[in-house]
């Protein structure tokens, strides 16, 4: 367990987790700087070397039997290795290991260096693209160095924290700063969406999975993302907090291969100026709840539509991503308690925290040869489902998982969802796969995306 010596700065600190707050008092505390607070804390931040076999690419005719004839290997590319280079923190002296999904995610090698230049191989027991965390397990260590986990609802503006990292590959490196913003959710940083913690402290590529510190050595965020024009660092980068991060932790122990996330069956928008007024705020603030499912916990709970969210567990809320990320770090089995404004009064409610259901079965196909679409993995569409591609929720029918190699050069993405083939109406799987066998010569489909429709003709 790392637990560094309490650090004193030549400026005055404001640090939650210490009572005290006061300036150098000698010579020897003024010249002490970072350095007892690096030696303890970076033996528990490693290197990450990840390769990924990239899949060969067929040609777009080698379906086509008179096509494929000129056109053999036209596009066709062998399997190729994708190298990445980034950074992770230990997080047990077991050898559990947290860093980015883009930097470890795919990898099928994974090799993490210490800052002792020992190395281990390690595997990937949960990833998760959208908060882009992947927890590891590194083979064949005990009793290593580590970093605490600190509750990252305490922290403040303006402490003073520390990045440590691998950036551009040149070993790892410590940079210093503040945190300069909480609650940023109105960003979307590469495969990240969500919440995060803001700091100016200098983060450049291969920094990605690296820890972000207090100064008592514990854990507050793990480095993701900056923004950027130029490549480099701007003073403008984001952490994902440490709270989610030990939600990631335990459902990794518990065996979960990838994040489960507690269902809200909810839309909701920000309350802005103009929506404050007319509700009844005296400020801006909160999400107001716009449409629920109907087996939606919050419409269990009692919340209506029309109804302010203002904080889940304590702790406002301001965007739909925040609150997702409030339920995310109670955690599944649990209740959540939300203080919502109706009506010029604030109750709190209780929503229960669940997965969304499976319910009724999604009653999965996949198309076989004699299709017009081969290969398409295609569900009927229930709550998990709605959940999973993010669809409206009063809707129903059939859902597009996998397009296949047909469906996606004809257009198709997942989340689509078939509502006719050759102008016959489909409400279910077993239909539409029906419908799609018997498409003879022209194919025609009525496809809903998002909120538009979409019509698409082929000749087969």
């Amino acid at each position: 367990m790392i637990r560094p010596l309490a650090i004193v700065l030549s400026i005055v600190l404001a640090v939650p987790a210490v009572a005290e707050t006061r300036v150098p008092q000698t010579q020897a505390e003024i010249s002490l700087g970072f350095a007892p607070l690096v030696a303890e804390a970076a033996p528990a931040v490693v290197n990450i070397y990840a390769k990924q076999v990239v899949q060969a690419q067929q040609s777009p005719f080698s379906s086509d039997p008179f096509f494929n004839q000129f056109f053999r290997n036209f596009g066709n590319t062998g399997p190729q290795v994708k190298n990445s280079l980034g950074s992770g923190v230990i997080l047990s002296e077991d050898g559990i290991v947290v860093s980015n999904y883009h930097v470890v995610g795919m990898s099928t090698d994974i090799r993490v260096q210490l800052n002792d230049r020992r190395e281990y191989k390690a595997r990937v027991l949960l990833a998760d693209e959208e908060s882009d965390l992947a927890i590891l397990q590194m083979e064949g260590v005990e009793s290593l160095p580590y970093l605490e986990l600190r509750n990252s609802d305490n922290v403040e503006v303006g402490e003073l924290v520390l990045a440590i990292g691998n950036p551009f590959g040149v070993g790892q490196t410590v940079t210093s700063g503040i945190v300069s913003g909480l609650a940023r959710s109105g960003i979307s940083t590469g495969s990240a969406r969500g919440y995060f913690l803001q700091t100016d402290a200098a983060i450049n590529p291969g920094n990605s999975g690296g820890a972000l510190i207090d100064v008592n050595g514990d854990l507050v965020g793990i480095n993701t993302s900056i923004l950027t024009r130029s490549g480099g660092s701007n003073g403008i980068g984001f952490a994902i907090p440490s709270k989610l991060v030990g939600q990631f932790v335990d459902q990794a122990r518990a065996g979960f291969d990838s994040f489960q996330r507690p269902w809200a069956g909810m839309f909701g928008q920000p309350v802005d100026a103009d929506m404050a007024d007319g509700l009844g705020l005296d400020r801006p603030g909160g999400i107001v709840v716009s449409d629920m499912h109907a087996v939606s916990p919050f419409l269990a709970a009692g919340l209506e539509s029309g109804d302010v969210i203002l904080e889940v567990e304590g702790q406002p809320v301001n965007t739909p991503a925040e609150m997702v990320f409030r339920m995310s770090v109670v955690g599944l089995g649990e209740a959540a308690e939300v203080l919502v404004f109706r009506d010029g009064v604030q109750s709190i409610y209780e929503v229960a925290l669940a997965l969304a259901p499976e319910e009724p079965s999604r009653m999965t196909v996949e198309t076989s040869a004699r299709s017009a679409i081969p290969g398409m993995v295609m569900s009927n569409i229930n709550p998990a489902v709605l959940g999973q591609f993010g669809l409206p929720l009063g809707i129903t029918g059939v859902v597009v998982e996998k397009p296949g190699q047909v469906g996606a050069r004809l257009g198709l993405t997942p989340g689509d969802v078939l509502r006719s083939v050759d102008d016959q109406d489909v409400t279910t799987t077993e239909e539409a796969d029906q419908a799609l066998r018997d498409a003879r010569k022209r194919l025609t489909l009525e496809v809903q995306r998002g909120t538009q429709r979409v019509v698409m003709r082929f000749r087969l």
